[in-house]
This record gives structure tokens, C-alpha cells and sequence, in this order.
């Protein structure tokens, strides 16, 4: 099959940008992977990266860019962010505590939607913050079901083990007291697309006082029930 438009400088930037869509890449991967020439990949990256398609990552390999996200949303298609922000009031008016939804973006987590606790002692995450994949328990919920492959790679440097991603895959959930910061617990559950890959999580966080050292118990099935709520969104919508 031919998946040639006729317009060969578009076609190797979506070469580009497809290869990123694995994670992490570095020019010489960009290379192997896209069939470019070094010069003409690098190129194209750089190009992208101006136009915020492509970004780096803190080791300064190629990631997908932050404005891809931005023009989904733009155009009304995504379907769990339009329908995260309902769903996370609910889990913060149900548990208290902050809610958020996480996506990974490289070596990072990125807060795409929350809803804050009004009041008193809270966690407070800005949409658009970055926050590390080496501690945190939706960390734990991005990197779990990953193949062993970038899983190794993610566990290297974390804060967690392949031994707590086991238990997180067997039972649902994650949870982290003082892993990311001082003072502060959450627990996490996965958002399935309707083919059952994990593509964001939904946490509840906030002080070690309220949620104790095992917030999991507290709030496990509530953060499963709303992270449930948004995967049935996608899976109805990927079949109208």
C-alpha cells in the first residue's frame, strides 16, 4: 500500500512523528527507524520542535510535542478530556481530596485535567504540570503495563520496583506515601482506550494526615470507579 501523499516533505515529517509514538527516540533511532537520511531526520525534528510537534526530553532525545495534544482538544476529539473534567469533581467531592488525570509524555507525566479541593491542606497539581515518571503513584499506573522493555528502561532511577508494578497490575491500582514529595500520598487507577491499552491515569492526592500510609484502602475503589467511568466513555464512543 502506497501511503505516499505526493508531498514528500510531509510525508517524512509524519514518518518523524510516527516514529515517536514508541517513546524516547534519539537521532540515530530516528534514523533506523524512519529509513531518513541523518541530515534530513535531523532536520525535520528540529523543524518540528520549533513548531512544538517534537520536543526533548531531559536526556535530549526526541518526544512527541506538547501542541498535539493542544490541537485534539482544539478540535472537539478528544473525548476524555471533554469528559474529565465531571468525572474528576466527582471523585473530589466523593474522597475529599484532589483529583487529576495523567498522561505520559516521554520521560514525564503531564496533568491534563484536575479538580481541586476547595479548601484546608490540599495537593495542588496544575493542569500542564510536569511531573516525574520515576515516583508517583500514577506513575506507577503509566508504567505498569508497558512492555518489558520501556518498563525496564522506566524502572531505572524509580522510586518503585518491578515488584510493586506486578502487584499494581494484579490488583488495579496504585498508591505512594512521600514517594514524589514529602507529606504527600495518592492513589491511581488506569483509563483503558477500547483496546485496552492504559493511555492515562486518574489519581486522588493529598496529605499523608488524611489519606494515612495506606490510602489505598480508603480510596481505591472510588479513583477505579471514575478511571472505569472514563474508559466506558471512550469505548462508546469508539463505537457510534
Amino acid at each position: 500500500m502506497d501511503n505516499s501523499s505526493g508531498v514528500g516533505v510531509l510525508d517524512k515529517a509524519a514518518l518523524v512523528l510516527a516514529a515517536l509514538e514508541t517513546g524516547p527516540t534519539t537521532l540515530a533511532g530516528l534514523v533506523t527507524s524512519t529509513g531518513l537520511a541523518r541530515p534530513t531526520a535531523h532536520r525535520l525534528a528540529v523543524a518540528l520542535e520549533h513548531h512544538r510537534l517534537v520536543s526533548r526530553d531531559l536526556q535530549g532525545r526526541f518526544i512527541l510535542g506538547p501542541r498535539l495534544a493542544e490541537l485534539a482538544s482544539a478540535a472537539g476529539e478528544d473525548r476524555l478530556l471533554a469528559t474529565a473534567g465531571p468525572v474528576l469533581a466527582r471523585l473530589r467531592d466523593i474522597t475529599g481530596e484532589s483529583a487529576q488525570l495523567f498522561r505520559r509524555q516521554g520521560d514525564f507525566r503531564i496533568c491534563v485535567a484536575a479538580a481541586e479541593r476547595m479548601s484546608g491542606l490540599r495537593d495542588t497539581v496544575p493542569v500542564g504540570s510536569q511531573l516525574t515518571m520515576s515516583a508517583g503513584s500514577a506513575a506507577q499506573i503509566l508504567l505498569a503495563w508497558e512492555d518489558p522493555e520501556r518498563m525496564q528502561r522506566g524502572l531505572r532511577g524509580s522510586r518503585y520496583s518491578a515488584v510493586s508494578l506486578a502487584a499494581v497490575r494484579r490488583r488495579g491500582w496504585a498508591q505512594s506515601v512521600a514517594e514524589r514529595e514529602a507529606g504527600v500520598a495518592s492513589v491511581s487507577a488506569p483509563v483503558r482506550s477500547p483496546s485496552g491499552k492504559v493511555i492515562a491515569a486518574v489519581s486522588v492526592s493529598g496529605p499523608i494526615e488524611r489519606l494515612s500510609r495506606q490510602p489505598g484502602r480508603l480510596h481505591a475503589p472510588a479513583v477505579i470507579a471514575a478511571a472505569e467511568r472514563l474508559s466506558e466513555v471512550l469505548r462508546r464512543s469508539n463505537s457510534e
